[in-house]
């Protein structure tokens, strides 16, 4: 969708295609194709230069991706609250959030004490490398062990831009029907956990049915593991904290066996353009 609707032109990539930048378009206009695909390009470049920078300090990132509405925002909210309520857990959190306008979420974050980085991602439907790019400026990842990048609420765009994160969480809440999956295809097929929220309403929106949900899931060949899983009678949390442990410590184990070997050539090209 990006590729026809221009969409995948942001704030943040926006300067390649200024003049004087890397991509700028000739006054025919002829080359516009082409520079959505290069545009595609330099995303990914510059989620391999992100997924760099989070390996380094050796910090997880997870992409949250819905409908809007779905609960990503209260998700982490009660992911917060447990893991502050387990005095064991010793796992520190940022989070940034993406958004067309305001800076709601964040500041619902902030309240837990949680450092909440927001993304006005203004007419993008989603976020994309270059703005998390950005946003990493502000944040010391020395200091964390996960980030969550809420992605803008939407089924379609955001699957197609990889932002560096590690893994892909998807949530389907239970008001949406249970057929999302076979509707979107795209967005459940990236997905490496996907997450029926707001479970809590299941007896009372019973067409809603998690076998069919897995059925569709499983019928677009993805093989991602289901959990059923409610931000407000919080059942559920403790698969969600687990499979958090689990994917924390895979990382770190996978980066003792292959160490991070940073080119900064194209980081350094980033911020001069972004400079211009």
């Amino acid at each position: 969708m990006c590729d026809t609707c221009g969409c995948n032109v942001t704030h943040g990539n926006e300067n390649l295609i200024r003049p004087g930048g890397k991509l700028h378009k000739t006054e025919s206009g002829k080359e516009a194709v082409s520079v959505l695909h290069s545009l595609l390009h330099e995303n990914d470049h510059t989620a391999q230069h992100n997924r760099e920078h989070f390996d380094q300090h050796n910090v997880l990132a997870v992409n949250l991706m819905s409908s809007p509405g779905a609960g990503k925002t209260a998700l982490l909210e009660a992911t917060i609250q447990q893991l502050g309520l387990n005095s064991n857990s010793k796992i520190k959190i940022a989070v940034i959030e993406g958004d067309l306008e305001t800076e709601n979420d964040a500041e619902r974050i902030r309240k837990h004490g949680v450092k909440a980085i927001q993304i006005a991602t203004g007419s993008a439907c989603h976020l994309d490398a270059h703005m998390i790019h950005q946003a990493l400026h502000n944040l010391d990842l020395a200091e964390f062990d996960i980030v969550f990048i809420e992605n803008v609420g939407n089924l379609v765009c955001p699957a197609s831009f990889d932002l560096g994160q590690h893994q892909n969480v998807v949530l389907l809440s239970v008001p949406e029907g249970d057929d999302k999956p076979a509707k979107y295809p795209v967005m459940f097929r990236v997905a490496d956990l996907v997450m029926i929220s707001k479970s809590d309403l299941l007896p009372i929106l019973d067409d809603f049915k998690p076998e069919n949900a897995k059925r569709y899931l499983r019928d677009i060949a993805s093989t991602a593991p289901v959990m059923e899983i409610s931000s407000k009678d919080k059942s559920g949390m403790s698969q969600w904290i687990n499979w958090i442990n689990q994917q924390i410590e895979s990382r770190k184990t996978y980066l003792e066996q292959h160490p991070v070997v940073a080119d900064h050539s194209h980081h350094h090209h980033d911020h001069e353009e972004a400079r211009t």
